[in-house]
């Protein structure tokens, strides 16, 4: 066996590995989400399975250090984890119609069945590198220079299988087929090395494998991924599982899991009563502030675009700058979603960073990136907040769409001690019927008071938009104590997935629990 044959395909074999994982991750992710709390219990449990594997990989390759052994392993191990991946699909899909109706059973029920799915091909795989050691191992004095140079090589083929999926294929060609790719390319590695070993008749003989998995694949792998009432369109890109539904003519976008509606579309409609329209009260905070005097406006988290659609309604088609890390969901607006409005700029580029290098003063930054529980740490700081503070006009506005429940408003009032480091005056409302409230943060002191002596000086204008008045008086009927005191976020320290984890749990057991009685 040639050792550079042995080294590729130790070097295949953990790329896969890899592989195997962060496609898994984006597999599970479209049904549970992508949380820290998802992600620990993927790695967490890799990482068991990967240790099962050293240990029995290890001990087998003393007791039989063969060639034709090493190769059934890997062929096993690629041939497992195409096959776990075609399985997990109609549990997935069973989770997904379970997450819809809160069934938690059922929803725990499978998170844990998929996971187990995987033991077979992470510890099959993780065999790989100890036996490969095994076999190269010639000369005892060696040992370690063996040992770390097939670990280097396998570590560097799990570095490439870091980011052929996530960048490259899952985007391209979705998680499934992702799998199957890496699973064929694999098992065509592993019988080469049969050929390699024990000729013709030996890799003939596990031809098998792989045309049974693809007649499985055939049969399993096409489709929608998800078959929700309404659905009429799903991708999945390098950040989302993005999907589509569409009721009475209007549309919905879902990210992931699908607990949340990111944006909303009817052709005809503006007003959907959600948490959108609500940015549009900000400017009013300050006094004698008029539509006309609104300038350019920054959306954080601009997803399909609904935020930007009203805003250039109600202002005219002033310039807005959107930012969205997801380019696929900017193409999702465009072609579902009405978002093409010559005056807005959609930036694909995480928030924080495009507001950095936007040479652009605002007169409204909205941020509508936090959705429980993905709250990205980084736009929940003192420093963020001081960077949109600098970005903003001497009348600027600051507005944050904030997730709570219930009985637990922990988040909103860690934003709120947050920005009351960096801004004169902040205010809440609650967005009737949700688990959203709007926070306002102003430059310039301001009050409540301000916002309604507004209301009613825009009510005696003309050519005022009937949505703008809608959404003022929504939030003065809605509005909250601004709470004192709460946690201060930094860029040193902020716990925000500690929270939503807390609140999340809360949730499902108190509030949510009584909620489905």
């Amino acid at each position: 066996m040639s050792p550079r044959f042995l080294a590729f395909s130790v070097f295949s074999a953990g790329m896969t590995t890899l592989a195997v994982e962060f496609t898994a991750s984006r597999l599970l992710g479209n049904v549970f989400g992508t949380s820290n709390l998802v992600w620990a219990s993927i790695i967490g449990l890799m990482l068991i399975y990967l240790t099962i594997g050293y240990s029995v990989g290890g001990r087998w390759a003393d007791r039989s250090p063969n060639f034709d052994l090493f190769y059934r392993i890997i062929l096993w191990g690629a041939f497992t984890s195409g096959l776990a991946a075609l399985v997990a699909r109609p549990v997935l899909r069973l989770a997904a119609d379970a997450f819809d109706h809160l069934q938690l059973a059922v929803l725990a029920g499978s998170f844990a069945s998929v996971l187990i799915l995987f033991i077979v091909p992470i510890s099959l795989l993780g065999m790989v590198s100890p036996f490969a050691i095994r076999l190269a191992l010639g000369d005892k004095a060696k040992a370690g220079q063996t040992a770390g140079r097939l670990y280097a090589i396998s570590t560097l083929g799990s570095f490439v299988g870091t980011f052929l999926p996530v960048l490259v294929f899952i985007p391209l060609i979705g998680s499934t087929y992702t799998f199957l790719l890496f699973s064929f390319f694999l098992m065509a590695v592993a019988l080469a090395g049969l050929w390699a070993a024990g000729g013709p008749r030996a890799a003939v003989r596990w031809a098998w494998l792989p045309l049974l998995l693809a007649a499985l694949a055939a049969v399993w792998a096409g489709g929608a991924f998800k078959n929700t009432p309404g659905q009429v369109y799903e991708a999945e890109s390098a950040y989302n599982y993005i999907q589509v539904l569409e009721f009475d003519g209007v549309r919905y976008l879902r990210l992931n899991e699908g607990q949340g509606v990111h944006s909303v579309y009817h052709p005809e409609q503006l007003d959907f009563r959600g948490t959108w329209e609500q940015f549009l009260a900000a400017p009013f905070f300050n006094p004698g502030a008029t539509p006309g005097g609104v300038g350019r406006i920054a959306v954080v988290g601009l997803a399909a675009g609904t935020a930007a659609r009203q805003a250039s309604a109600v202002f005219g088609p002033l310039p807005i700058d959107g930012y969205e890390i997801d380019p696929k969901l900017i193409e999702v607006g465009r072609q579902l979603f009405g978002m093409s409005m010559p005056n807005l700029n959609a930036i694909a580029v995480d928030g924080r960073l495009g507001l950095r290098n936007s040479p652009h003063s605002y007169d409204l930054i909205q941020v509508d990136a936090y959705r429980p529980p993905y709250i990205p740490p980084h736009l929940t700081t003192v420093e963020f907040f001081s960077l949109c503070r600098a970005k903003l006009s001497e009348q600027g506005v600051l507005t944050i769409n904030v997730g709570r429940t219930p009985s637990d408003r922990r988040l909103v009032d860690a934003l709120v001690a947050t920005l009351n480091q960096v801004f004169a005056s902040v205010h809440v409302m609650d967005v009737p019927n949700s688990f959203n409230s709007i926070v306002y943060a102003t430059v310039q002191p301001t009050s409540f008071d301000d916002l309604q002596t507004n209301y009613i000086r825009l009510h005696g204008e003309p050519g005022v938009h009937p949505l703008l008045l809608t959404v003022i008086e929504r939030a003065l009927v809605n509005r909250q104590q601004t709470p004192t005191g709460g946690l201060v976020l930094t860029d040193e320290r902020a716990p925000v997935e500690w929270i939503v984890n807390s609140m999340v749990l809360n949730f499902f057991v108190s509030d949510g629990v009584e909620d489905l009685q």
